[in-house]
């Protein structure tokens, strides 16, 4: 049934809104790609396989930056799957540095650029001590606003800049496309860093920023609530007070609120399942070594083993790891 929503918008509006074609160009590219391989199960099959897999957010897994950053629920995908993958980071109490933060970044996505988590490291240290460790709750909550809403801060940085120099922020040239190509923060002086500007004016300039772009951006109501408690700010000051909203966390949608950061039962019952399948398997094998003849089970148990892990180390043909189902 389609929802209200649906009803409401024009069809070329809500493809646009959903990204609708994007999807479908890279569906049909990787179907292009992999036609030998795809064709014994069936055209049908690959796409409703890889439309679940984009409804499921594993579809970004494994993938080039530039898809990864193409759409929202792209970005959305890639902050959850980060924090469902390497919670355990925070839940052991382990501080890493931005450098490390960025290695597991690339585990995800293999040319994820170094200058958006130097950001993200930036937001939390608030100064060029890039090889100081932070936590984990604190790196991810500043990180989800730097990636998420890049193109948006990178505006907000030339409108600070502008401020601070007492130029009309009004004649500043945005972006309007979220293809990649980012536009590089202007560098912050030390002065504008502790002097800051004026929140009221500032919150002014970000309200029209948002009404005149359609990329993502803060809800300006929140932004405003946000920055209801300042007279003067700078900033660094106003990305970590994004980051640290709790209405901004909730209405991107992507991680659960600070408090519920380590609990994650669904994947918590998997890991359970492997630990006691790994030890069974464990037990059972001890077993069989002191059994008569228990060399032959042993070798081909090896031989099976070096076949699971053969198999997995080829690379598979779809980039969004898209399998079969039997």
């Amino acid at each position: 049934m389609l929802s209200p929503e649906r009803l409401a918008l024009p069809d070329y509006e809500y493809l646009a809104q959903r990204h609708v074609l994007t999807y479908m160009e890279d569906a049909v590219c990787q179907l292009l790609e992999n036609r030998e391989d795809i064709s014994q199960y069936g055209i049908a099959r690959f796409f409703t396989e890889y439309f679940n897999s984009v409804c499921q957010g594993t579809h970004i897994l494994f993938r080039e930056f530039s898809f990864v950053q193409a759409t929202p629920h792209n970005r959305v995908s890639f902050l959850r799957a980060f924090w469902r993958c390497f919670r355990t980071v925070g839940k052991n109490g382990d501080l890493l540095t931005m450098k490390e933060y960025h290695c597991l970044l690339q585990l995800l996505c293999p040319d994820f650029p170094l200058e958006l988590t130097q950001k993200a490291a930036r937001i939390v240290l608030m100064d060029d001590a890039m090889d100081c460790l932070m936590s984990f709750s604190d790196f991810l909550f500043a990180f989800q606003i730097q990636f998420y809403y890049s193109e948006f801060l990178d505006s907000v940085a030339a409108i600070y800049e502008d401020l601070l120099s007492g130029k009309n922020p009004n004649t500043v040239i945005v972006p309007t496309s979220s293809s990649g190509q980012h536009r590089q923060r202007p560098a912050l002086g030390e002065a504008g860093m502790l002097e800051g500007v004026e929140a009221s004016l500032f919150y002014q300039c970000l309200e029209n920023l948002c009404d005149r772009h359609k990329y993502s951006c803060p809800p300006p109501a929140l932004v405003k609530e946000a920055l209801s408690n300042v007279q003067r700010l700078t900033f660094y000051g106003f990305l970590m007070a994004l980051s640290k909203h709790h209405g901004i966390n909730q209405a991107l949608g992507a991680l659960p609120d600070k408090g519920d950061l380590m609990h994650d039962p669904a994947m918590d019952e998997e890991l359970e399942r492997l630990v006691v399948r790994s030890k069974l398997h464990r037990t059972s094998r001890q077993h069989r070594a002191k059994e008569p003849g228990a060399f032959g089970f042993q070798r081909r148990e090896k031989q099976e083993a070096l076949e699971r892990v053969s198999s997995a180390s080829v690379p598979t043909p779809y980039h969004y790891r898209w399998e079969p189902r039997v």
